[in-house]
């Protein structure tokens, strides 16, 4: 590959192999520019640090891993508040069950994004946020805070998207764990509502 048409998209899926292949103790930044066939300086032209890739990579994961999050359909707050969350889960659980190696090199490049795992969660926050807000407009929910309401139910929904429950995520009860927790949360929104 000419180090003309080296692209960011072209270099984040070698990083990607280049983890998956070695893990993200042993992968380099020359690792990944050997696997595109260029020099370790045609890669720092487009990332100026080793942490800079990690960070982009981490932060290309958690968008596509995300993705269905934002085109949750219209419709009345509580039913797009579960859609949400359940969407959320299914995500998460899908990338650990599916492909556990993968996810254990993600949990670890998680770890060392603390600014951009602060941004992802207040992205996801905020997708939230506009839930509760349109069912507080429309009447559906009850609420002062939207924002405090929506951290609230990111927070105590934990068990279901945080890395460190994963290994939960198979028992054979989550699902009825998890609806439980969605209907006391949405119960709890819907019932001052009407009041």
């Amino acid at each position: 590959m000419s180090d003309g048409v080296l692209t960011r998209e072209q270099i984040l899926a070698a990083a990607q192999d280049v983890l998956r292949r070695y893990g993200p103790a042993k992968a380099t930044v020359v690792d990944v520019a050997r696997a595109l066939g260029v020099s370790h300086g045609s890669v720092y032209r487009h990332f100026p640090s080793k942490a800079a890739l990690r960070e982009a990579v981490t932060h290309q994961w958690l968008e596509q891993s995300h993705a269905a999050l934002a085109v949750i359909p219209d419709g009345p707050a509580p039913v797009r508040l579960r859609a949400w969350l359940s969407a959320l889960f299914t995500a998460k659980r899908k990338k650990v069950l599916d492909d556990p190696e993968l996810f254990a090199t993600y949990t670890v490049l998680v770890g060392e994004s603390s600014t951009v795992i602060a941004a992802h969660i207040d992205e996801l926050v905020g997708q939230l946020e506009e839930i509760v807000a349109a069912g507080v407009e429309r009447g559906e929910l009850s609420t002062a805070d939207a924002r405090g309401a929506a951290r609230a139910v990111f927070d105590a929904t934990a068990r279901f998207h945080d890395p460190a429950h994963a290994s939960e995520w198979s028992d054979p009860a989550i699902d009825a764990q998890f609806d439980a927790v969605c209907d006391l949360l949405i119960s709890g929104l819907v019932r001052h509502a009407r009041r």
